[in-house]
């Protein structure tokens, strides 16, 4: 997927979060440690750093959510990232993304810590940030 890409698919996907630009993309796709997977409606973009993955984004078409297409994303980040040497991978979640929530629970995620007031939401108000990890086997 394009940069271009990403971000139109950010701009329909995110409720809780700033979309991503094509600009944005750009810069964290350049990175040496970026790590994109993507199936034909869905992306995860994270970096592998030593042992450790982080996910920076994750997004799915809001037309083809609950067809599997984000758990094929993920499911091959995590193969790439342990084909890397990572041996954990960590996220940040708004904590009201319920939905967002229960997906990474449901694929092995736990919730490790919490960032308060971490996201700016557009009334003004800020969300706290769900620390979330995993191992990979």
């Amino acid at each position: 997927m394009t940069p271009e890409a990403l971000s139109a698919l950010t701009q329909r996907a995110y409720r809780h979060l700033t979309p991503w630009s094509a600009a944005q993309f750009e810069q964290t796709l350049s990175g040496r440690f970026s790590l994109l997977t993507s199936s034909d409606h869905a992306f995860v973009l994270g970096q592998i750093i030593a042992d450790e993955a982080e996910i920076l984004a994750l997004a799915a078409d809001p037309d083809r959510q609950r067809t599997g297409e984000a758990t094929r994303a993920l499911t091959a980040f995590h193969t790439q990232a342990a084909a890397r040497g990572a041996i954990r991978v960590f996220l940040e979640v708004a904590a009201a993304n319920t939905p967002a929530r229960a997906f990474y629970t449901r694929h092995g995620y736990a919730e490790v810590g919490l960032r308060p007031g971490y996201y700016p939401q557009p009334d003004g108000t800020r969300d706290d940030a769900v620390i979330m990890s995993r191992t990979l086997p």
